[in-house]
């Protein structure tokens, strides 16, 4: 056996003992969502107080799929305003959230 064969062989042990799981088929009927449309719905629903609509989103993706999602959102729409409005980010979000900060120091 050479120096990688015997690197390796722990390697394989691994993968042979533990078969790939497979993948069950799609669903036709139940249209696909990625994480930006269950992140958009999601947020959406939440700022409408729509409990029905918040649960179908959720259920679209991985919580932690939809988590990315929603920082993501977070992130393109606070650098959206800052552009909008001529601020600095950091001002945007602290403003947004009501923190101390928020106002943008004095231009000279």
């Amino acid at each position: 056996m050479t120096a990688v064969g015997r690197v390796l062989a722990p390697l394989r042990k691994v993968f042979t003992a533990h078969p790939p799981v497979p993948v069950p088929p799609r669903d036709p009927a139940r249209p696909r969502h990625n994480v930006f449309e269950a992140a958009a719905t999601y947020v959406t629903a939440s700022a409408e107080d729509d409990a029905d609509r918040l649960d179908e989103a959720a259920s679209w993706v991985a919580p932690d799929a939809l988590a990315f999602g929603i920082n993501e959102l977070a992130c393109r729409a606070v650098i959206a305003l800052a552009r909008e409005r001529d601020q600095p980010v950091e001002a945007v979000a602290r403003g947004l959230l009501g923190l101390p900060g928020a106002e943008p120091p004095p231009t000279v």
